[in-house]
């Protein structure tokens, strides 16, 4: 085996760093080839709106079995998509999951694997809320709820279809993080520290699910205009009318704002984000990237993930019981 140096590991990271700049940015769907999702089976949580609803319709368009999942059904969003299922034909299917319940997350991953006959191939981790507004102004149902949804619900997933996931000998979880997963932007609640806690979760994963060749890809999107918007307001409007004067009166222009956000000013197209999933899907297993930063602007985290890279390598790749998971994971 040849030894790895630091000199061979910063050219390596260097490679890499030439591929995401050409990966990352979005480049016009003309010029992208459309990837063949025939055959795949694939599940996504949240699927109400935003980048989940997109990459429903997206990867079913594409040949795929989608299971499309949503809470609170019935719900004019389900009726769409069925619809939508129906019109166009697709192999689209909505389920209702609640990523907060033990129960619906095991019944609905049941019924996906029953339609199915056999594991779901594809898991994507999408559904998430944002409360913004300072950490001292975060009460504890703001934090458990962030924390819930954001990283236990990813953990009832990816729990749920493991099993059947390793009994097949393959599959492929994705993450959806945020570049707020590896960068972080005062008052913005306890977002970051949801997402910085994915993204552990997904990179542990990965480590541990190369023996069974199931792949993890942590998607980092950008700011987009989707629905986030909209539900963060809501559930940001709701601490804000709640919180007590002893934690907001340090904050008063903040807290003044908290609750009005509206993502103006991003224009980036958020089917960046399905087709970048939709190409990752498609490649060889083995080959798909450990991190996939997805971005009309600027891509801040790429450094962050580079030393990432470099820091589990330097310590952990040469290890005699866990290198060959480590040098797997990052050789990609």
């Amino acid at each position: 085996m040849t030894a790895l140096t630091r000199r061979t590991l910063l050219a390596g990271a260097a490679a890499t760093t030439a591929l995401a700049a050409t990966a990352t940015r979005a480049q016009p769907d003309s010029v992208q080839p459309k990837a063949d999702l025939s055959g795949k089976s694939i599940l996504i949580t949240g699927c109400s709106s935003g980048f989940g609803r997109l990459g429903a319709e997206h990867y079913a368009r594409l040949g795929a079995r989608v299971f499309a999942t949503m809470r609170n059904l019935p719900r004019p969003e389900a009726e769409e998509l069925v619809k939508l299922a129906r019109e166009e034909n697709l192999d689209l299917h909505v389920i209702e999951i609640d990523v907060l319940s033990d129960d619906q997350v095991a019944a609905g991953v049941a019924e996906a694997e029953r339609i199915n006959g056999g594991p779901i191939e594809v898991l994507i981790n999408n559904a998430g809320i944002g409360i913004s507004g300072p950490v001292e102004v975060q009460d504890m149902a703001a934090t458990m709820l962030a924390f819930d949804t954001n990283v236990f619900g990813c953990h009832r997933m990816a729990r749920a279809v493991l099993p059947g996931m390793r009994a097949k000998g393959a599959g492929q979880i994705f993450q959806i993080s945020s570049q707020l997963g590896r960068v972080i932007v005062p008052y913005g609640g306890h977002y970051s520290a949801t997402k910085f806690a994915l993204e552990a979760m997904g990179q542990q994963l990965a480590y541990e699910l190369v023996p069974h060749n199931i792949d993890v890809t942590i998607i980092e999107p950008g700011g987009y205009p989707t629905e986030v918007w909209v539900n963060r307001n809501i559930y940001t409007g709701a601490l804000k009318n709640r919180a007590e004067d002893v934690h907001t009166s340090g904050y008063p222009e903040v807290v003044a704002n908290m609750g009005t956000e509206d993502g103006s000013g991003r224009s980036a197209d958020p089917m960046d984000v399905p087709r970048a999933i939709a190409r990752t899907v498609a490649m060889a297993p083995g080959t798909r990237p450990l991190r996939l930063p997805v971005s009309g602007g600027a891509v801040p985290q790429t450094a962050i993930n580079e030393v990432t890279a470099q820091t589990q390598l330097e310590w952990l790749g040469q290890s005699d019981r866990l290198g060959t998971v480590i040098r797997a994971v990052h050789a990609r």
